[in-house]
């Protein structure tokens, strides 16, 4: 069906007269005149009958005039959700309750005129996809895992070093200490059930076991954060790693303890992805207040895989 054709209808439908529908959609009243024929013959019916006043809708053209109207609102909505002018910035930030998805409400409270879409993409390969298709605007990722370099037209930016803590129930050995060195956790058991092999995460964690000779276990289904931390709570020998600025809310009976961890301080690099050709007006503003709200430590002391790329 011709959607002008139809936007002709109702134009003519409002204004009660071909010559004002004419001078209302800025073509002639011929062109009306064809377009509303050409309608009639798709639709096989008549929508408008001639009367001294002007024009006026047959029974069957006030029927199609609701569906009319929505057609053209449905045609508009489809429009807007690929125009970047109209639409939302769209960014994934893999887990609401990571830095990533802090860093987004921090943007949203700075610009709250921006219209925002956050989403979760679990893959890597997945995201990138989502870039080059323009299915989403940005992701954030750690960039870049070994052997995956990002594809042409693929940019970043380091945009936030997340200190990993240590996090223990009561009862384990070191829940009473204010810090901890990282080769002092060689022989203890750090449960973290979410690391899945293949990812970023994954790619992280193995890095950092495989250079301090770490104990990181990934056994067992992951039932999620509430989980964990009511096992790490309830079981002395298990410990597991949380971002600083992950936020998380356990029962206060769990008396768990988040201690920094020195010497060195393991940094998860959040880095921002996104297509260089992308349009959208937004994604520059992102990116201009991440580089100004970025904190720039000195990387002395610290700790990330070699693979990642440099801030």
């Amino acid at each position: 069906m011709d959607l002008e054709a139809v936007r002709t209808f109702v134009a003519v439908a409002d204004a009660g007269q071909f010559q004002k529908a004419a001078a209302d959609l800025s073509i002639t009243q011929q062109a009306v005149s064809k377009r509303i024929a050409a309608l009639e013959r798709s639709l096989g019916v008549r929508l408008f009958t001639r009367a001294p006043r002007g024009a006026e809708l047959t029974i069957d053209g006030q029927a199609f005039l609701p569906h009319a109207r929505e057609l053209l609102r449905v045609a508009e909505r489809a429009a807007g959700s690929v125009r970047t002018d109209r639409r939302p910035l769209r960014v994934d930030v893999i887990n609401l309750r990571g830095a990533t998805s802090g860093l987004m409400r921090d943007f949203h409270r700075a610009h709250p005129e921006i219209e925002l879409d956050v989403m979760k993409l679990f893959e890597i390969e997945e995201a990138v996809a989502a870039l080059r298709s323009g299915a989403i605007d940005a992701t954030f990722r750690a960039v870049a895992a070994p052997g995956r370099p990002l594809p042409e037209g693929i940019e970043s930016v380091r945009v936030l070093d997340e200190p990993l803590q240590l996090l223990t129930g009561p009862g384990h050995a070191l829940a009473g200490a204010r810090s901890v060195a990282l080769g002092r956790l060689a022989g203890h058991r750090i449960w973290m059930p979410g690391i899945v092999p293949g990812t970023e995460w994954g790619a992280y964690y193995d890095d950092l076991v495989a250079e301090f000779g770490l104990t990181v276990e990934a056994t067992g289904p992951n039932f999620g954060s509430d989980a964990l931390l009511d096992t790490i709570a309830d079981t002395p020998a298990l410990a597991t790693f949380m971002g600083a600025h992950t936020r998380l809310i356990w029962p206060a009976g769990h008396d768990l303890r988040s201690i920094p961890v020195t010497d060195p301080t393991p940094v998860y690099p959040h880095s921002l992805l996104w297509h260089r050709d992308n349009p959208h007006p937004a994604l520059a503003t992102l990116r201009s207040h991440l580089a100004a709200a970025a904190d720039r430590p000195d990387a002395t002391g610290t700790w990330a895989p070699g693979w990642v790329l440099p801030r």
